[in-house]
């Protein structure tokens, strides 16, 4: 089965986009270099702060949809534990 990422990335301005892909590395060259339109690349929505691999693109969409439903402060949480020193 293929790995999966759901990831949070955030601006400087503390905004938070959260993603699913299959290849993380490619997907944040893609937000970086602002190559796809959106919600990310007009925020300026590019440093990321949170990731966690999942088995396959069923369990990667439930935890985004997850994730997206979060209260901000519930998605603060995870960030904080794997990253106590970044700034959200």
């Amino acid at each position: 089965m293929r790995t999966f990422y759901v990831y949070i990335i955030a601006s400087q301005n503390r905004t938070l986009y959260i993603g699913v892909s299959n290849d993380i590395e490619r997907r944040m060259f893609e937000h970086k270099t602002r190559r796809v339109p959106g919600f990310s690349s007009q925020y300026n929505i590019d440093r990321l702060v949170y990731y966690e691999e999942v088995d396959g693109p069923t369990a990667a969409i439930e935890r985004e949809k997850a994730l997206k439903g979060m209260l901000r402060l519930k998605k603060i949480a995870p960030i904080e534990s794997k990253n106590p020193g970044c700034r959200i």
